[in-house]
């Protein structure tokens, strides 16, 4: 698996679950991508275990969270050159910060905000670690996408806040556009809520896991306790599912064209 040591500033660099039960996900994951506990967290401040597959480098983590106070979900962190610019531009286009910037044992600093329409994403400044030590393989992080209705808003504000620009794969009206900071390669996507999706569904990023076979994935997560709120169907970005995790975490798989 080719290695990763540094990020661009404006790519998302790294993942991790918040979730109420460690040891459950660190199972449900471990089984469904072959994820092992990589590191010995420190149980006086609640731990951060460091997943990776087989003997590889660590792809994500999982953030022990207390029951009914945060939601499961999984969170994406972009590499940033500095946390508290960000800050000071989420602020400025309207966004708001969930946690202010904090430092991570010399590893880097991080920050956590919801956009103006109450998406929530993270930013890290890397010092120690750069992020995930492997991406864009089977098992591994490949993709964040940004679901929401109004789009041009989404625009302006990441725009303000990354530099990214959104450019829409068909034409304008076409429903999903991927994110790039200019000059650069695509780092994420957006696709727009219609009246297709539920009123219920809040505007969110959705974390994507790279597989080599997507309805493989599906019925294993089914296996393991998990359910499959999306059935594996084709995409821009290849064949995908949407998941839910026992804990009620959301995430995707994908087997990339």
């Amino acid at each position: 698996m080719p290695e990763r040591t540094a990020y661009p500033p404006g790519t998302p660099c790294w993942v991790d679950l918040g979730t109420p039960d460690v040891e459950a996900s660190q199972e449900f994951y471990g089984r469904l991508f072959g994820w092992h506990g990589n590191g010995s967290p420190d149980p006086a401040t609640g731990g951060y275990p460091m997943l990776a597959p087989g003997a590889s480098l660590p792809v994500a983590a999982l953030m022990p969270q207390v029951v009914g106070r945060q939601p499961v979900a999984w969170g994406t962190y972009v590499s940033v050159e500095d946390v508290d610019a960000v800050v000071a531009s989420v602020g400025r286009a309207g966004g708001r910060v969930l946690m202010e910037p904090m430092d991570i044992e010399g590893h880097g600093r991080a920050t956590i905000f919801a956009d103006p329409l109450g998406a929530v994403l993270g930013a890290w400044e890397p010092r120690e670690f750069a992020g995930a030590g492997v991406v864009d393989e089977p098992g591994t992080y490949c993709w964040s996408e940004l679901a929401c209705r109004d789009t041009a808003a989404a625009e302006a504000f990441y725009g303000e806040v990354f530099g990214w620009r959104a450019e829409n794969l068909g034409g304008p009206g076409s429903g999903y556009a991927e994110w790039s900071v200019p000059g650069g390669p695509p780092v994420g996507g957006m696709i727009q809520a219609d009246g297709r999706w539920s009123r219920e569904v809040a505007p969110h990023w959705m974390v994507y896991f790279a597989v080599e076979d997507c309805d493989g994935a599906a019925a294993d997560a089914l296996e393991l306790g998990g359910t499959v709120p999306v059935l594996p169907a084709e995409a821009a970005l290849g064949r995908f599912a949407v998941l839910r995790d026992p804990q009620g975490g959301m995430f995707a798989v994908v087997r990339p064209r």
